[in-house]
C-alpha cells in the first residue's frame, strides 16, 4: 500500500449544502501544494445525501475516502473513526465548514515537522485573525469553559475547542484508541491524554471565521460538555487511562 504523508479527516453530519465546496477546496489545495495526501470524510449517520455526494467525488478522486458511522454517534466518534483508519504520517482533522481554511494546515504541518507531536489551531492567540467572530453568548461560554478546563484538567491552552488539530502518527496511535468521549467534549480529552502521555503540544494562531448553522445548543450541549469534563477526570482517577501513563519513546 502506498505511503501517505498527510491525512485530512473531515467529520460530517447533514453537510450536503457545503460538502462539495469543502471537498473541492481540500482536494484542489492538496494537489496544488504537491502533498502526498488523502482526505477522509466520516459521515455521522446523515439523513441527507452527504454520503452520496462524497461517493461521487471519490469515484473521480482516488485520494478521497468515505467512512460511515453506525448511525449518529457524534463528532468525537467521527474524528476517532477517521483517525484510526488514516494512513498518513501526519493526521489533521478539520470541521466540515473549514472555519479555519485548509490553507492554514501548513502552519500545523510545519510545527509537526519541527518536532511537535501535536499542533492545535487557536482562535484566541491572535483575535485579529478572526474574520467573523462568534456571537457574544458563545464567546462567553467558551471563556468560562476554558477556565473550568484549566482548573479541573490543568489544560493551559487558550483554545481547546478549535476544530483544527494535527497529530503525528505516533501521537495519534497512542491517544485515539483511548478516547471515549464521542460528542462535543472530546477535544479536552485528547489534550488531557496528550498531557498525561508527555507529548509536546504547540498552540498556533489560525485564521478563523464563524459559520452560521452550528448545531451546538449552548444549554444542552454546554451542560453535557461540563459533565464530560468531569468524566475525563474520573476516567483518569479510576485508571481508565492507565495504559498511557508512561513517557513516549524517542523515534
Amino acid at each position: 500500500m502506498e505511503s501517505v504523508t498527510y491525512t485530512i479527516v473531515v467529520p460530517a453530519y447533514n453537510e450536503s449544502a457545503r460538502i462539495s465546496a469543502t471537498l473541492q477546496k481540500a482536494l484542489h489545495y492538496a494537489a496544488g501544494q504537491g502533498w502526498n495526501a488523502e482526505v477522509i470524510v466520516v459521515d455521522d449517520g446523515s439523513t441527507d445525501n452527504t454520503a452520496e455526494i462524497v461517493r461521487r467525488y471519490a469515484e473521480e478522486h482516488p485520494t478521497l475516502r468515505l467512512l460511515e458511522n453506525p448511525g449518529n454517534r457524534g463528532k468525537g466518534y467521527s474524528v476517532r473513526n477517521g483517525m484510526l483508519h488514516a494512513r498518513g504520517d501526519v493526521l489533521l482533522f478539520s470541521d466540515a465548514d473549514f472555519s479555519s481554511p485548509i490553507e492554514e494546515a501548513g502552519k500545523l504541518f510545519a510545527a509537526i515537522a519541527a518536532g511537535a507531536d501535536i499542533a492545535i489551531g487557536s482562535r484566541w492567540i491572535r483575535t485579529d485573525l478572526q474574520i467573523r467572530k462568534q456571537p457574544l453568548h458563545r464567546q462567553l461560554f467558551g471563556r468560562m469553559f476554558n477556565l473550568a478546563l484549566r482548573l479541573v484538567l490543568g489544560l493551559r491552552y487558550k483554545d481547546t475547542q478549535c476544530g483544527f488539530k494535527a497529530f503525528s502518527r505516533r501521537a495519534a496511535e497512542a491517544i485515539f484508541p483511548l478516547q471515549n468521549i464521542e460528542r462535543w467534549g472530546f477535544d479536552p480529552e485528547l489534550l488531557y491524554l496528550a498531557k498525561k502521555f508527555g507529548f509536546t503540544v504547540v498552540e498556533l494562531p489560525v485564521v478563523w471565521v464563524h459559520r452560521d448553522g452550528t448545531r451546538i445548543n449552548p444549554v444542552r450541549d454546554g451542560l453535557r460538555m461540563v459533565s464530560e469534563m468531569f468524566k475525563i477526570r474520573w476516567n483518569s482517577w479510576s485508571g481508565k487511562y492507565a495504559a498511557i501513563q508512561r513517557q513516549p519513546q524517542s523515534s
